[in-house]
């Protein structure tokens, strides 16, 4: 009975080892980054941005209680989820000065504000930064009513929670990026993209050298006019206009995971718009950092007080967000590092 029992132990000693030996070989056959990118949600999405682009936030006007909530909710996030800052220890915000900011805006008298940081550092060329934006402001309260900028940029401030959560999970798993992330909320963008071009101009937390690209977030939630038939849309703005590599790489990326019709109208250089140069993307374009600007278009409730999240559209919202984490992944995942092989014509940015 006691061989018996030893032969049995270890035929079970080699299915358990055997088990193991196939879950690491099944782990290495599944896509890493369809596993991750499906962890993004409607659901979180939503859950989200009803407090995010709610009354309490107050529109999250530059420098006011507002973003200031803003801002703490940003950084709760991140800690509560154990990514960690830049900065170091338990600050992730980088100062942006009142005295800055109304030196360089025509739009009003503003208080100290700050840019919201949060880091995933790479596990092979940790020197090498990969720039996920999106800006955390809005209009504030103008003659008594709440400018709750669900879309604008709510919409892109809580994609980049989920992204910077589903590759947190992935370095838990022993599966990070090989290149490091900066998750940068920037703030004053409706003031003159202030946040990034203070990040951009006066203070870069990493060398812009390293800076391998910024895929910026700005109203990636609703449809406009023009795609009301065919929601299934996003506009990318700029992708091929510093590199053609990261265009290519976006384009397969795209028809790969989340075929999403990229419409490319704005991109067109004599763009009435100018959309290229009128969101934070910009401050990094002008110093040859490729960049791809995401977004849905404008819409009836473009800087009203009507821009609600009530209004998004959730799973829009959800494929579009897959489609940044995938790029973002693929980007901070390749062997060698994207290029910039074209200069980018440049003009005063606006909004």
């Amino acid at each position: 009975m006691k061989k018996l029992f030893y032969v049995a132990s270890a035929f079970a000693f080699m299915a358990c080892s055997s088990n193991k030996e196939a879950s690491k070989v099944d782990d290495a056959n599944v896509d890493q980054a369809a596993k991750y990118a499906a962890t993004i949600t409607a659901k979180d999405l939503g859950a989200h941005l009803f407090t995010y682009a709610s009354d309490e936030f107050e529109g999250r006007n530059t420098g006011e209680p507002g973003q200031k909530k803003a801002v703490e909710y940003l950084k709760n996030f991140y800690v509560n989820n154990n990514i960690v800052s830049p900065l170091g220890g338990d600050d992730y915000f980088q100062e942006v000065p009142a005295e800055w900011i109304n030196k360089n805006t025509r739009r009003g008298t503003y208080k100290d504000s700050e840019n919201v940081v949060a880091f995933i550092k790479g596990s092979e060329k940790p020197d090498e930064i990969v720039i996920i934006s999106a800006h955390l402001d809005h209009e504030g309260v103008k003659n008594d009513e709440i400018y709750n900028g669900a879309d604008d940029d709510g919409s892109g401030t809580v994609a980049m929670l989920e992204i910077a959560e589903a590759f947190q999970m992935a370095v838990k798993a022993g599966k990070g990026p090989k290149r490091s992330i900066l998750f940068l909320h920037v703030t004053g963008e409706e003031k003159g993209l202030l946040g990034s071009k203070y990040y951009a101009d006066v203070d870069p937390l990493f060398p812009l050298a390293n800076t391998v690209c910024d895929l910026n977030i700005d109203m990636i939630g609703r449809t406009d006019d023009r795609h009301k038939e065919d929601p299934n849309y996003l506009y990318l703005i700029g992708s091929d206009k510093l590199s053609t590599e990261l265009h290519n790489l976006s384009e397969e990326i795209n028809k790969k995971y989340t075929n999403i019709n990229l419409d490319y109208k704005y991109n067109d250089e004599n763009d009435p718009n100018r959309f290229y140069y009128r969101s934070d993307h910009y401050n990094f374009a002008k110093n040859n950092v490729p960049i791809i600007f995401y977004f849905n278009g404008t819409h009836v409730d473009y800087h009203k007080p009507t821009d609600t999240p009530d209004k998004i559209n959730y799973e829009l919202l959800e494929n579009r967000t897959r489609l940044v984490f995938h790029t973002a992944w693929e980007v901070a995942n390749k062997e060698t590092r994207i290029v910039a092989d074209k200069a980018a014509p440049k003009k005063e940015a606006s909004k």
